[in-house]
């Protein structure tokens, strides 16, 4: 054998010896928990053949507590290249077959050097999340490496795409990195998230709690809101987040995505045309009305299970991918509360930093009321959607459905906050409030000082107060919506202003940078 030849082998001696990182016997331990491998992972999420990998050989530097005498390659991170339906993205995913996929120096290395290539590449990053937390061995330098990353995140934010799946434990400071990227998806049973574990929280509050019941993929996507997507497998999981990528640009300076559909622009949708109950009180399925007018019926829900009073998701619109908020008024009538709020104004700052146009459409009776909204800052949580709405420069297109009431007809991107072209169907009921309301406070002294006569006072005054107020023909006369369509041409009437609005050039004052209402 040549010298030549000789050193080839000792590469391929190495790849192989990367590529099983912890040893056979913690992969099967891997699999015996119902979980992956970080290249297993890497392998579904990627085209086939497209994986290029960074720094398989660099090792850790710690000689605290015994490391010295084993340096595994690749030192429990998977980093580098590859495609997903032929777009390029970077990728990494955390190996906990290689010290549970603690997080060293050298790994917070690799992982911010992928994050640079991405940002310099204009290319999506993706992180798969395994990991045990900071490797205690090296102390201050793995808190410092997590440091890195959370920095490199937020340089990225608005930059490039950001999504982290969160495939095994990911605790303590780890949860702050998928925190802060523009989507979390979770895997139900194996996954989960908090910042002190069961041992703490029972050592400091005496409560006793699961890792499922604390952090686990259904309490974040239900009622902390902190994933985007619960996943019943890593399969599903995967191809979620491929399904995902398929609506996003590739970096901010790019525009939405294209795609070739058969359904007609010009399709009308006659359901449409009776949709809305004669009963102003009574609830329809919104996602009925999303499903009519969106291309082919395809909706990519996000946050579907958290904050259900209000929708968001992709899907198309003549081929182009928008971002799309409605409220929902099977759920708590549709009103905004301090997550709703909140979840669509994440939603709608996302779609804006990444040139995706908004479709809004609004049945909304107001905010909900009570203590409990009051004290938890429903009125700064409210604002956040306000001001997601207003400094949006992305194409806006709005069409209210049937109540849009008060300050929350202002929220919902209404012609105000700059919103392009705002349409309302004839059912459509924009006042400051409803009749009811209404007449209980500007005819409270009539109605008191003829009590026999009360009931026929309040049908006739709220009989007028609809007749002026509670149709769209006022706003339309203001010039605040630009037209009443009918609905069953939503789709149409819709598409055809996003194409109007796809040359559209907004700015907004210079600043260093804003101050939203957090």
């Amino acid at each position: 054998m040549s010298i030549q030849e000789e050193q080839i082998a000792k590469l391929v001696e190495r790849r192989a010896a990367a590529k099983v990182a912890g040893g056979q016997a913690r992969i099967d331990a891997q699999h015996e928990k119902g979980k992956l491998t970080a290249r297993e992972r890497l392998a579904l999420l990627l085209d086939e053949g497209s994986f290029e990998e960074f720094d398989m050989f660099v090792t850790h530097r710690c000689t605290n507590f015994g490391m010295d005498k084993s340096h595994p390659y690749g030192d429990g991170v998977v980093t580098g290249r590859g495609t997903i339906g032929g777009r390029t993205v970077f990728v990494y995913a955390q190996d906990f077959t290689v010290s549970g996929g603690s997080l060293s120096k050298t790994m917070s290395e690799k992982i911010c050097k992928v994050m640079d290539m991405a940002i310099a590449a204009g290319a999506p990053v993706i992180g798969l999340n395994d990991s045990g937390g900071a490797r205690i061995q090296e102390g201050i330098d793995a808190l410092a490496g997590y440091g890195d990353i959370f920095e490199h995140n937020i340089l990225a934010s608005g930059v490039v795409p950001q999504i982290s799946g969160i495939f095994g434990p990911c605790a303590g400071g780890a949860v702050y990195s998928p925190a802060l990227t523009d989507f979390t998806l979770m895997v139900k049973n194996t996954s989960y998230m908090f910042l002190t574990g069961p041992a703490v929280v029972k050592s400091v509050t005496g409560e006793e709690v699961t890792p499922e019941e604390l952090g686990g993929a259904s309490v974040h996507a239900s009622k902390s809101g902190v994933a985007d997507f619960a996943a019943e497998n890593e399969q599903e999981g995967i191809e979620t987040i491929k399904k995902l990528l398929s609506y996003l640009p590739q970096n901010n300076m790019e525009l939405s995505p294209v795609r070739e559909t058969a359904d007609p622009v010009g399709r009308v949708s006659d359901s449409l045309n009776s949709i809305i109950p004669d009963n102003p009180n009574k609830a329809y399925d919104m996602y009925g009305v999303i499903r009519e007018i969106v291309d082919d019926g395809d909706f990519f829900e996000v946050h579907r299970e958290f904050a259900r009073n209000i929708i968001v998701g992709f899907a198309h619109m003549g081929g182009r991918s928008v971002g799309i908020v409605a409220n929902q008024p099977q759920m708590l009538a549709g009103v905004l509360d301090i997550n709703a709020s909140r979840k669509a104004a994440r939603f709608v700052r996302f779609c804006d930093a990444f040139n995706i146009p908004l479709v809004t459409l609004v049945d909304v009776p107001g905010f909900l009321p009570g203590t409990q909204q009051e004290y938890g800052a429903v009125i700064q949580n409210g604002a956040k959607l306000l001001y997601a709405y207003g400094e949006a420069t992305v194409p806006k297109v709005t069409v209210t459905l049937r109540k849009a009431y008060g300050g929350a007809h202002i929220v919902m991107s209404c012609k105000q906050l700059r919103g392009d072209i705002n349409y309302a169907w004839p059912t459509a009921q924009i006042a400051v409030m409803g009749a009811d309301g209404a007449v209980d406070v500007l005819y409270a002294k009539d109605i008191k000082a003829d009590p026999a006569h009360a009931s026929e006072i309040r049908a006739e005054k709220k009989a007028e107060y609809e007749e002026l107020f509670n149709n769209p023909y006022q706003a339309a006369q203001k010039g605040y919506i630009e037209d009443v369509i009918e609905p069953r041409n939503t789709r149409f009437r819709v598409i055809r202003a996003l194409c109007a609005l796809e040359g559209k050039k907004q700015t907004i004052p210079a600043k260093k940078h804003d101050n939203l209402p957090l």
